[in-house]
């Protein structure tokens, strides 16, 4: 295998896989009402449905990457998205709202299987100086799921209803299990050497390595601020209905797809990827602060929140190409414990963005988002 090749076909597969992975839960955003209805309960327990999912996701992520420095990675990349599609046809066959959580919490688990090993795979196959560009391709599946897949569901949706939708991932994961068949073929997986000492969480979880998922938390945390809460900063401040912020929504998510892209080139083009993280953490802070305490109209709260996730976009390559220089026994472990570091970032994104809405309203956000910016940027210099 020559590492100096990019291997379009795995990163083709394993955006699909990510993209899949992403919609099992953010497809539900436009039918929560419907399925409220359906399941007979409120909408606010169905909107629980995410936290539950990401608790799911972030432990089952921490198990697999380290299963898969144990037993090799083909079983959870191929494992993994079949597993998701059988457990979406319950999703979409759930009766009432235990059902649905119970199927919920599995898709999470299902997701969590297989993502974190996606990245350790990637990084495994690429040489370290295109690890940037290649991670950050496999990024933009799951950046592609606000722009293409949430629209497309809503789309497709109203005609087949949110159990026809779930049935249509379910597709795209079984697709995405065959992609990842056909593209890890030819090449045996990391696996533990037999008669060699297996791979320790703690032999993983070195400072360097705390300080990287560290720096991931505080940026899953300043992105999941906006990206929960931006459209209905919008309709609040400018009395926009649902169907208005679709296209603000929309260049909110090619800013971060576009970032995405950029800062991969930028991980493996400059020289310190760490001061390529702190920089644009830094920025995107000032951006935040701009975004939300000036609101001179809706294209320029619009233009800004395109800047914002942009600069924040650019940072997340370069922790993970940082991630994947660990030695190849422990890297399955590390990345798995990234998707669960990311969860907690979510997580902590909505339990501070629910406390400042109702506390000091979207005037605290710039202030909040600049701090976090700042502690990850610390992160990032403090010890390079």
């Amino acid at each position: 295998m020559n590492r100096d090749t990019m291997p379009w076909p795995l990163l083709a597969a394993a955006a699909l896989a990510m993209f899949t992975a992403a919609s099992s839960g953010t497809t539900r955003a436009p039918f929560l009402l419907d399925m409220a209805r359906d399941l007979s309960t409120t909408l606010a327990l169905v909107g629980n449905l995410v936290a539950a999912t990401s608790v799911s996701w972030a432990v089952a992520g921490m198990l697999a990457g380290a299963g898969s420095d144990r037993w090799g990675r083909r079983p959870f990349l191929i494992g993994g998205p079949i597993a998701l599609c059988l457990v979406l046809f319950g999703v979409a066959s759930a009766r009432n709202f235990p059902e649905a959580v119970l199927w919920s919490v599995a898709s999470g688990g299902c997701s969590g299987m297989f993502t974190g090993v996606i990245f350790a795979e990637v990084s495994a196959r690429v040489a370290p100086h295109q690890q940037g560009r290649a991670l950050g391709w496999v990024m933009s599946g799951q950046s592609l799921t606000l722009l293409v897949g949430v629209p497309l569901a809503a789309f497709v949706g109203s005609w087949i209803g949110w159990r026809g939708v779930n049935i249509c991932v379910a597709a795209m994961a079984l697709l995405s299990a065959a992609s990842l068949l056909w593209t890890t073929r030819g090449r045996v997986s990391s696996a533990r050497v037999r008669g060699t000492r297996a791979p320790s969480l703690r032999a993983a979880l070195s400072l360097p390595v705390i300080r990287l998922l560290g720096m991931g938390i505080m940026e899953r945390i300043c992105y999941g601020l906006t990206a929960v809460f931006f459209a209905t900063f919008l309709q609040q401040t400018y009395g926009l209905a649902l169907h208005d912020v679709a296209l603000p929504l929309a260049i909110f998510a090619s800013g971060n797809i576009l970032g995405t892209i950029l800062g991969g080139q930028l991980a493996d083009k400059l020289p310190n990827r760490a001061r390529t993280y702190a920089v644009a953490m830094v920025a995107s802070g000032g951006a935040a602060l701009a975004l939300f305490g000036w609101q001179e109209s809706l294209a320029v709260s619009v233009g800004l929140g395109f800047v914002y996730v942009f600069l924040n976009a650019i940072a997340r390559p370069a922790m993970l190409a940082s991630l994947a220089t660990v030695p190849e026994q422990v890297r399955g472990t590390v990345m798995g414990l990234n998707v669960t570091c990311s969860s907690i970032g979510w997580m902590g994104a909505s339990g501070l963005g629910g406390l400042m809405v109702a506390t000091q309203g979207f005037g605290g956000f710039g202030p909040l988002t600049a701090v976090v910016a700042a502690m990850g940027a610390g992160l990032a210099v403090v010890r390079r």
